[in-house]
């Protein structure tokens, strides 16, 4: 069982990447917010869980244990599988979804796509009790005051980017009406950010992902 992986990223995707590992490249699938803290060259160390089916090896890869095993933990859920858990954690850090099931707020839970109220509430019931502690809010901002900003893929065309985000938040079960809708506003608020608010500011794939996310999970 390949438990960890360090290496040089060698591409990103909008829900992958390659790590060269002494001259052997492994894809592995990962978070859009674990993408955006990233960027092509640089030194990496995931946190791996490898799910084998009959007819498929996935690697996935997260930048914290912490990710790794709420991932592993979420799939032990009845009819929870690698996929949406992915889903899961794409939406909620480890820290909001222990929040969540401790507060058996099952709103907050059922804006990944693909979980209803009904096993929203599933997890709430077999997940209590099995997450780590979610950390107090004053604490975590004072953790991440040093995290990067901003890294991600190389920018790419504003349309092309768009569409790539577009495919990626389908993948993920959002419907098309209003992935699209939160691609366009956060690309518009990205965009009015960036120096001078110009429409044609370069914007990273992985970026535009997070924060269209952001904008999905406030409006389910």
């Amino acid at each position: 069982m390949i438990a960890t992986l360090t290496g040089t990223v060698a591409s990103l995707g909008l829900d992958s990447l390659v790590l060269d590992v002494h001259g052997v490249g492994y894809l592995v699938r990962t978070t859009p917010a674990a993408l955006a803290q990233t960027r092509l060259g640089a030194d990496l160390t995931l946190h791996t869980e490898m799910v084998v089916r009959e007819d498929s090896m996935t690697l996935f890869g997260f930048p914290s244990a912490q990710d790794a095993d709420a991932f592993r933990i979420v799939q032990s859920v009845s009819g929870i599988g690698p996929r949406l858990a992915l889903s899961v954690l794409a939406v909620m850090s480890p820290e909001d979804l222990a929040r969540a099931v401790a507060a058996q707020d099952i709103k907050a839970i059922s804006r990944t796509p693909g979980i209803g109220p009904k096993v929203a509430s599933r997890m709430v019931l077999e997940l209590g009790g099995r997450l780590a502690p979610p950390i107090e809010p004053a604490a975590a901002a004072e953790g991440s005051s040093g995290a990067p900003s901003k890294r991600g893929a190389e920018p790419a065309g504003t349309s092309g980017v768009q569409a790539q985000v577009l495919e990626a938040l389908l993948g993920l079960g959002w419907p098309e009406k209003s992935a699209t809708e939160a691609v366009s506003r956060a690309h518009e608020e990205l965009a009015a950010a960036s120096a001078g608010g110009e429409q044609g500011a370069a914007i990273d794939p992985a970026t535009l992902l997070r924060s269209a996310l952001r904008g999905l999970g406030g409006s389910r």
